[in-house]
């Protein structure tokens, strides 16, 4: 009876193997899904010396994404991978302004594409509410330099 009361030895380790496992996991998975995460439509971007747009998850930018072959796609709604017309780029940009007025409004444009189906979808914006349009540009030091 004597053996009965006497007091277990608490231990005083963590043991840290499950947590590793799990960590590992997690791992993986965002390195899987990571590359899953870029969005938008594949455009050849112009380059430029401007600074980089901070980006916060409270303000993120609307995009209308401008393809070499001249379709317009926005970065909002249902299907972001099929073009969209000038009627519903109006409208969606009316709709996100309304909510969240601070919306930096960029667009995406392929340097192949010819200026003025950039300035006409720089006027949709502006119909539809935006006063001041950003573009998307590549870092200048990427561009090839000429001999």
């Amino acid at each position: 009876m004597a053996s009965a009361l006497r007091k277990r030895k608490l231990m005083g380790e963590i043991n840290v193997v499950p947590y590793i496992d799990v960590m590992l996991v997690l791992l993986i998975i965002f390195m899987v899904t990571a590359p899953l995460l870029t969005q938008g439509i594949e455009v050849e971007l112009p380059k430029t010396g401007a600074e980089p747009i901070e980006d916060s998850a409270s303000n993120v930018p609307f995009v209308l994404s401008v393809d070499a072959a001249g379709n317009l796609y926005l970065n909002v709604g249902d299907d972001e991978e099929n073009p969209v017309g000038g009627k519903e780029i109006i409208a969606q940009t009316a709709r996100v302004l309304d909510a969240s007025p601070d919306t930096p409004i960029l667009v995406k444009a392929d340097r192949a594409v010819p200026y003025g189906i950039v300035v006409g979808a720089m006027v949709l914006l502006q119909q539809g509410g935006a006063e001041t349009v950003g573009f998307v540009t590549d870092p200048l030091d990427t561009y090839p330099v000429p001999e």
